[in-house]
């Protein structure tokens, strides 16, 4: 995973040295004041269906005139074929030109996440299977199917999945499912062997471990180094770490004196320098934001960051603006961290899917204690989809110091086979959360009334409602939060609580 902040991705491909990742935007990045980017795009059925006209990408295209709205509830129950659920096929082009610079580079093109499935062409020719799962980044190496110069690139989409178990997870939950490229598209050229991602596990007492796996093996006698700068660029002592790589996966540790830690109060943040080195020369040079704190769920206690122990103080949040759907710029996201800290809340749970990548560094930036979520309302993925959909989720979002927890779906939409999963790829191992259920010793019921709310207080289990006071259901957001709270607040086995929800989700048709 990179640390790549999107209004510096034309910067960065200009001016990167041969061994660090380049990017090219296919799409909008989402930074302030950026002019839309329009590809070609036909509909195949439906409003605005049947001729080829422009669409912007990212985007909704319910929110650029096409298809059919669809509120995820009106197909519960039903047959997949039922005519009520839209079953719409949009079909994206547009050419791009691959600089001369980046002959004899691993070529591979990012989606950020579409709805739902997508299948991808370059120059006419399949770039891998068709991705299934609307919320998660995935890409494809291109690199065979490039040629010099100008190439075409053809992405078809369907609203609905082939995948029944996506559907049902994804596609019939409480809120608007869209349709279309709707978070950013790239490209990005790497060095031919490279960094592939890392993870990060660093502690408040100052052990740092990282995992770095590579595209492929090295030459021998290949090192891997990593440096620590804090926020000012200022390097930590030891001034470097460094392992022999003797095959993909390489890890790397060492010991640093007194780092400056992270939480919600003082949201410290480092960046770990990984340079992959053969005889002497830098194969590959990749950045990436992380932060130094420990995580510990205690039985029967608490939630304890850094030794001290936390009430995360939290609302639920979905991606969403009215005009926009869930395509949201990155300032929209800096926004809703920001608003949510002024209402002297610490805590957000992503709910129910991972959010753009923005939101996560605002959170990281800001001090939010982020509940990361796996989609999952009340219906979950098959096995192998769920694994490979957690794989996805926690690549990307691992090295983020907000996130305390994986929430493994939501509801009774839970993956259960696949909670080591999460594991397989987080060094860090944070417990795994199961909303609505007692799972990993904290029972994160929902809506109790008050009488059960003073039961659940008293223990012995650690008690955290990921949802409860409805802002729908129960007379409002907050209503007789003061009630609620005193208690909660009096427990010790209490560690806080989301309202639903931060906002109303209300569309603004076109």
């Amino acid at each position: 995973m990179r640390a790549i902040c999107f209004p510096f991705l034309l910067a960065l491909a200009a001016t990167a040295s041969g061994e660090t990742t380049l990017v090219l935007p296919l799409s909008g990045t989402g930074a302030d004041g950026e002019k839309p980017v329009y590809w070609d795009f036909k509909l195949d059925t439906g409003r605005g269906s049947g001729e080829w006209k422009k669409i912007a990408v990212p985007s909704q295209w319910e929110q650029q005139g096409f298809g059919a709205y669809y509120y995820g509830t009106q197909g519960r129950g039903k047959p997949d074929d039922d005519p009520v659920i839209p079953k719409e096929t949009g079909t994206y082009k547009r050419s791009f030109d691959v600089p001369a610079t980046w002959k004899g580079r691993a070529i591979h093109i990012v989606f950020e996440a579409a709805m739902t499935d997508t299948t991808v062409l370059v120059n006419g020719k399949s770039a891998g299977p068709t991705h299934q799962g609307g919320f998660y980044r995935f890409d494809y190496d291109i690199t065979s199917l490039i040629k010099p110069g100008r190439n075409e690139l053809e992405v078809r989409v369907a609203k609905e999945s082939a995948n029944k178990s996506v559907n049902h997870a994804e596609r019939r939950g409480d809120y608007w499912t869209f349709g279309g490229i709707y978070r950013p598209v790239w490209l990005e050229a790497r060095p031919q062997t490279h960094i592939s991602w890392t993870a990060i596990d660093a502690r408040a007492d100052g052990s740092f471990f990282a995992r770095a796996v590579l595209n492929h093996t090295p030459p021998a006698g290949t090192s891997l180094v990593v440096r620590l700068f804090d926020a000012a660029g200022k390097p930590l002592e030891p001034l470097i770490a460094s392992a022999p790589v003797n095959g993909e996966d390489v890890r790397v540790s060492a010991k640093f004196e007194k780092p400056a830690t992270w939480n919600a109060e003082a949201p410290h943040l480092h960046s770990a320098r990984f340079s992959l080195i053969s005889a002497g020369r830098p194969l590959h040079t990749l950045d990436q934001r992380f932060g130094f704190r420990t995580i510990e769920v205690r039985s029967n206690d608490g939630v304890y960051l850094n030794g001290t122990k936390i009430v995360l103080k939290g609302i639920n949040r979905h991606s969403f603006r009215p005009a926009t759907g869930r395509t949201l710029t990155r300032a929209e996201n800096y926004s809703d961290a920001r608003l949510i800290k002024e209402a002297n809340m610490n805590a957000v749970r992503m709910s129910h899917y991972p959010p753009d990548r923005s939101f996560l560094e605002a959170a990281d930036e800001l001090g939010l204690y982020v509940l990361d979520e796996l989609a999952g309302w009340q219906g979950f993925y098959d096995q192998p989809t769920g694994a490979r959909l957690i794989g996805q989720i926690v690549r990307r979002d691992v090295n983020h110091p907000s996130i305390l927890f994986w929430d493994n779906g939501n509801e009774g939409g839970w993956n259960r086979e696949n909670d080591g999963e999460f594991h397989r790829w987080d060094p860090q191992r944070r417990a795994v959360l199961h909303p609505w259920a007692l799972h990993s010793g904290i029972n994160t019921d929902h809506y109790e009334r008050y009488d059960s709310t003073v039961r659940l207080s008293a223990g012995p289990e650690i008690f955290m409602p990921t949802e409860f006071l409805h802002g729908l259901y129960d007379g409002g957001i907050g209503a007789g939060f003061r009630d609620y709270w005193n208690v909660m607040g009096r427990s010790p086995t209490v560690a806080g609580g989301f309202f639903w929800v931060f906002a109303d989700e209300g569309i603004e048709r076109t």
